[in-house]
């Protein structure tokens, strides 16, 4: 039986830009650092980020790698050709208070972040990260009910 997730693994170019912004800047903690060398050249450094509850966010650098383009695009989106936020990553907290001061001190260390916006069974915000990857943070207002198997709802796509 499945329990959650374990981790999911994403792509920086910047891996000091990325530990400084996801520590700095969202305070997660960092539990590992790990290089691991490819026997071929080259290396791929991963770096863990602790979610809670055993779950992890973890970035891969690959660093001189023959086989690997050191320009790729490293945004899901923007790798895909896929509208901006249609893959991104959305992190709970507990309360409404919790997700508004979350917002103030996002802007407060000078983040681009959106408005809160009503998702009707949760309140969210949304901004990027160094990497270009769409982060929400959301506070669930009220689970799911029947009716949200068949919503409907008008809304505006973010530029």
């Amino acid at each position: 039986m499945t329990q959650g997730y374990s981790h999911i693994g994403m792509s920086t170019h910047d891996m000091d830009a990325t530990i400084a912004f996801y520590t700095r800047v969202l305070g997660f903690v960092r539990v590992a650092d790990q290089v691991t060398s490819i026997r071929e050249g080259g290396q791929i450094r991963q770096v863990y980020f602790d979610l809670g509850r055993d779950e992890y966010l973890v970035f891969m650098e690959a660093r001189d790698i023959a086989s690997i383009p050191q320009d790729y695009p490293t945004g899901i989106n923007s790798a895909l050709g896929t509208p901006a936020g249609m893959y991104h990553l959305a992190f709970k907290v507990d309360t409404l208070e919790a997700l508004q001061a979350k917002r103030s001190e996002l802007l407060g260390a000078g983040v681009d972040v959106s408005d809160c916006i009503d998702l009707g069974h949760a309140q969210s915000i949304f901004l990027a990260d160094p990497n270009d990857l769409q982060i929400e943070f959301c506070w669930h207002s009220r689970p799911f009910r029947p009716e949200d198997l068949d919503r409907k709802d008008i809304a505006s796509i973010a530029a």
